[in-house]
């Protein structure tokens, strides 16, 4: 008698859209469909940049309402992923206190001066072994220790966003461990609160929830939220509630030794280990140590990426000029190889707005070709993009001690041909590019494992690559990429 189809639900929350995703497992083949989709645009209110995170929770319950009104009433388990670092607070009777801010608001703006003044750089490393971004939540924490202080008088818990929604459907207040490690409030090696850091930033440490690992079963949904989406016995899991810790399980490879490139709005590039990689390199190359899924860690750079494109799309709109990704990167074809670079990951290019007028200004103040036209600004952001994973690649084969043999890119940049193929031809080695979906696929995963349907991150990784499909590129015209990586890393020295 064949084995019953195992179906589960993944909310994939993106900066800048979300969906509920169902996955479906047979025994043998995982797949996906999609359920709801929705748009997640964050606020501009009273100088402020903040999430809608009451509309994003009306929009999960959309997926769940879905579910229970269909074939689909019988999924066994949920999962909620997000991007990291940002938090909602909770008062005492476990009402939200404010809407989230998005980590793009400019609240954190050089913020590190005053962090550095209560904890040297070199201390804090030592200690979360992230890699600086003024955005991480311990420095919007200072920032509203410093601003707003009173913000803490009526707060009693503070919950990571996926944790937050995780509330809401829930009830329980649970820290996920991935989620937990984007804070930089984490012990690297220790994997718990790191709490002699709370008081130097003015930081409360009240708020703070016990840690659990991903895999772990929150339980079933509120009678409040059955009550409105209606019949849905399903339990909620803790998968690895970071978008990228769900994305690189899924990562389909073999074996412990790969690099990865989880290709997005960000660029999350880097290596698993067993254990966080603490040292004057890792430091001085600014490499992060984030949790991943079944006590891996995630050794990576935060490198700029299709943000850059997408935000410059969307300039274009606000100006009357609408095109397609694929028509830009038909333009891009057209235009001459690296005719400009940019710095990808210079401060400039952070915050929203006019992003072809900074990348022009960039090329213009570093006496480079000034882009004219779309085709010529979104090539030089996939000719910059593919240099800097050169120039990361180099960090992680001098901290892994040994070459790359292949590198995996998984997510929605796997779409972007055109810059995969950039990627073999800089980095020299082949980019095996799939599956796109890899955020909701490695969330299914944990809750395949929180369910003991699968065993271990390995069998889910087998699965993954037997079910989904994967394009391999090889490099070409390595030599006039090596020529251009010297200009770059000039150009990143002058800028």
């Amino acid at each position: 008698m064949p084995k019953p189809t195992l179906k589960m639900l993944a909310i994939d929350l993106g900066a800048s859209s979300g969906r509920g995703m169902i996955g479906e497992f047979d025994g043998k083949k995982l797949s996906l469909r999609e359920n709801h989709r929705f748009p997640n645009d964050p606020v501009n209110i009273s100088g402020a940049f903040m999430w809608d995170i009451l509309r994003i929770f009306h929009e999960i319950k959309k997926s769940l309402g879905n579910c229970a009104n269909s074939e689909d009433c019988d999924i066994s388990t949920i999962g909620i992923d997000t991007w990291g670092v940002d938090f909602g607070l909770l008062d005492k009777t476990g009402l939200l206190l404010e809407n989230p801010y998005h980590y793009r608001d400019k609240r954190t703006d050089n913020i590190e001066f005053e962090a550095y003044k209560r904890i040297p750089k070199h201390e804090l490393y030592k200690i979360n072994g992230l890699q600086y971004l003024p955005f991480n939540t311990i420095y919007q924490l200072l920032a509203l220790s410093a601003k707003r202080p009173h913000a803490f008088e009526n707060a009693e818990t503070l919950l990571m966003t996926p944790d937050l929604l995780n509330y809401f459907l829930t009830g329980a207040k649970k820290t996920e461990y991935t989620i937990a490690s984007t804070s930089a409030l984490l012990d690297a090696k220790k994997r718990t609160w790191a709490k002699e850091l709370f008081s130097p930033m003015g930081i409360p440490e009240k708020l703070f929830t016990e840690i659990v690992p991903p895999g772990n079963i929150l339980g079933g949904l509120l009678p409040d939220v059955l009550k409105e989406v209606g019949n849905l016995p399903a339990q909620v899991v803790n998968v690895a509630s970071h978008d990228t810790g769900s994305a690189i399980a899924a990562v389909p490879a073999s074996g412990d030794a790969f690099v990865y490139i989880s290709s997005g709005t960000w660029s999350l590039m880097g290596t698993e280990a067993k254990e966080p990689i603490i040292n004057e390199k890792s430091a001085r190359y600014d490499f992060t140590n984030e949790g991943g899924v079944a006590n891996t860690i995630r050794v990576l750079k935060n490198v700029a990426g299709l943000w850059l494109e997408q935000e410059s799309k969307r300039q274009w709109e606000r100006e009357g000029e609408k095109n397609t990704f694929n028509e830009l990167t038909e333009m891009a074809i057209r235009a001459k190889p690296l005719g400009c670079l940019i710095d990808v990951d210079s401060p400039e290019f952070v915050s929203p707005g006019d992003m072809p007028g900074r990348i022009r200004e960039f090329c213009r103040r570093t006496a480079q070709h000034i882009p004219q036209n779309k085709g010529e600004v979104v090539r030089c952001i996939f000719d910059s993009l593919a240099l800097a994973y050169k120039r990361t690649l180099a960090c992680i084969e001098e901290l892994q001690g040994e070459k790359t043999p292949f590198i995996h890119v998984v997510g929605g940049g796997t779409k972007e041909s055109l810059l995969c193929q950039f990627t073999a031809d800089a980095c020299g080695v082949p980019v095996y590019a799939g599956p796109v979906e890899a955020t909701a696929l490695g969330n299914i995963a944990v809750q395949m494992m929180a369910k003991k349907e699968i065993s271990s991150l390995a069998e889910a990784r087998k699965i993954i690559a037997d079910s989904f499909e994967v394009v391999c590129y090889e490099p070409k015209n390595t030599s006039i990429w090596d020529d251009a990586f010297e200009r770059y890393e000039k150009i990143i020295n002058i800028k």
